[in-house]
């Protein structure tokens, strides 16, 4: 961060923001002292203000969970990984998106809480989709949510640069457009043409569920 700005926070916060960037950079394994000196304080300031890396870990996960939801509230019309690349563009939030990558590639609570807010979001926006005629109805609306959100962020994840290997917080709002246009013509085709010529797999599955398991009858077209 800049030294100016720099000075003007306190040492937590400097600290903070530090550990951020620095853990999307390398992933959540960077040493304290690589933080340190990104913050510009000595390693034991971090123990003084945080009590451990894993305290320190738990505050980044809640400055991210923060600031993604946030920042949901304007484009959460466009899905998880889309609210991430329009996040990614704005160069202060680009560290805590980068983070939340991290995060979300190493699993954790924080992982679970995201998918969890991500696919509640999911919920709303196909329902309305539902009612302007776009989409069609599901037997399980918030099991459709979830599979789609866990698809859009595997599916990002699965691009990212390995534990070990470093994320390049400049080059990030372009590689996650690049990711976004490969991805959206196979999508788009996908959900328009059905994969399967019927629903005859569809209807065994159903036949052959447990008791209670789906108990909404499919209605034609769905």
């Amino acid at each position: 961060m800049p030294e100016a700005r720099a000075k003007e926070l306190t040492g937590g916060e400097r600290i903070l923001q530090a550990a951020m960037r620095r853990f999307a950079i390398d992933g959540l394994s960077a040493p304290l002292r690589r933080v340190a000196a990104d913050a510009g304080v000595s390693a034991g300031l971090i123990i003084h203000h945080f009590g451990s890396r894993e305290q320190l870990l738990a505050a980044c996960d809640r400055r991210a969970l923060e600031m993604t939801r946030r920042g949901k509230r304007g484009v959460m019309q466009g899905g998880a990984a889309e609210m991430l690349l329009q996040l990614a563009d704005a160069e202060t939030y680009a560290p805590a998106v980068g983070y939340v990558l991290r995060r979300l590639q190493a699993g954790g609570a924080l992982m679970t809480e995201l998918v969890e807010d991500f696919t509640a979001d999911a919920v709303v926006y196909l329902e309305q989709g539902v009612e302007a005629g776009l989409l069609s109805p599901s037997r399980d609306p918030r099991a459709r949510a979830r599979v789609l959100t866990q698809m859009a962020l595997g599916s990002l994840l699965l691009q990212l640069p390995g534990e070990r290997e470093q994320l390049d917080l400049e080059d990030l709002p372009r590689w996650m457009r690049g990711y976004t246009e490969a991805m959206i013509g196979p999508l788009l085709e996908l959900y328009s043409v059905p994969l399967l010529t019927d629903r005859s797999v569809l209807d065994a599955y159903l036949a052959a569920a447990p008791a209670g398991g789906d108990p909404t009858p499919a209605t034609d077209g769905t």
